[in-house]
């Protein structure tokens, strides 16, 4: 447990206190390896994921060029906050300055922006398939692929950019308890004692375009891909297709929800302990899931694993 006697007594101290998940259970030792193995299987998935996808000439497509992507930011995203928290865990020291809290804000808003870009997308990419397929060699070539990337870290970049200054530079003189488990925005805004009331709901309106644009995008395109697969003769046909949409809305829904929930809904509706439980949930546990919805989901990926495997020499000696 963490030395609380001498966080009470520092809180002269300019840097903040992470209160984290660990405060809140009985029993943090067994929460700390939890996380810890759910930080290895969310790596270990992510990487394997971005070898199968570089190394199989079969898989060097639009759709696996962006999932590769989306792996690629999970792994940052997990990056950012869970090897801090655990160390802070092991070492009993819960403390983040303020430069170290302004670049934990800076990578997450800029990672969770990509994403949201990211997936919309990745959904543009399955309406031209679907909808489009004579064309979507061109339509979708390698040069289009590497600017619509380069656009969904740009944009989700200017996000970090637009809003970790500003929060940042609110005066804090509350408690510097921080009651979550990283530096998170509304997080951060609560500890300020000046009035943040015009930049919450610029803020609200921000998230609203940043998630709002996405969704037309992403709505749009399945509006799309339904009207075609509806019209198609072929039960086969529409089988396939259903199945290459349906892996990227089970990420949509699980990324978006915990979203809106935390930068959408009413203050009314949060409390630090639900706040940091969906945080824990979109931040830790979705970069777990995302490999494992487009490899268990699919049967170019699990193919290509199973070759990997077949031609392992490691593999086969332990198969004789």
């Amino acid at each position: 447990m963490y030395n609380t006697t001498w966080l009470e007594n520092d809180t002269e101290s300019s840097d903040f206190i992470l209160m984290g998940l660990f405060s809140q259970t009985q029993h943090p030792a067994l929460l700390c390896v939890v996380i810890f193995v759910i930080f290895l299987m969310a790596l270990s998935g992510n990487a394997i994921l971005i070898f199968l996808i570089y190394s199989n000439a079969h898989l060097h497509t639009p759709m696996y060029f962006f999932i590769s992507q989306l792996s690629l930011m999970d792994v940052m995203y997990i990056s950012v906050t869970v090897p801090k928290m655990l160390m802070d865990q092991v070492r009993g020291v819960n403390m983040i300055s303020i430069p170290e809290c302004g670049i934990q804000m800076f990578l997450y808003v800029t990672l969770a922006g990509s994403e949201f870009f990211l997936l919309a997308a990745m959904a543009y990419d399955r309406y031209v398939a679907i909808c489009h397929p004579l064309r979507y060699p061109v339509l979708m070539n390698h040069r289009v692929c590497l600017l619509l990337a380069s656009g969904c870290w740009f944009l989700g970049s200017v996000d970090g950019f637009m809003i970790t200054p500003i929060t940042m530079s609110f005066p804090v003189c509350r408690s510097r308890k921080i009651h979550h488990f990283f530096c998170e925005v509304p997080a951060i805004i609560k500890l300020s004692c000046s009035d943040t009331s015009l930049y919450e709901v610029l803020l609200y309106l921000c998230c609203v375009l940043m998630l709002l644009i996405p969704v037309v995008v992403i709505s749009g395109s399945y509006y799309f891909i339904i009207l075609t697969i509806h019209r198609m003769n072929s039960a086969e046909g529409r089988k396939k297709a259903f199945a290459t949409c349906s892996s990227h809305m089970t990420v949509v829904t699980l990324f978006y929800g915990a979203a809106i929930y935390t930068y959408m809904l009413p203050s009314s509706f949060h409390t630090p302990e639900k706040d940091m439980v969906v945080s824990f949930f979109y931040t830790v546990l979705t970069p777990v899931l995302n490999p494992l919805v487009y490899s268990l989901r699919n049967k170019d990926v699990t193919g290509a694993l199973k070759k990997m495997l077949n031609v392992s020499p490691v593999f086969q000696e332990t198969m004789k």
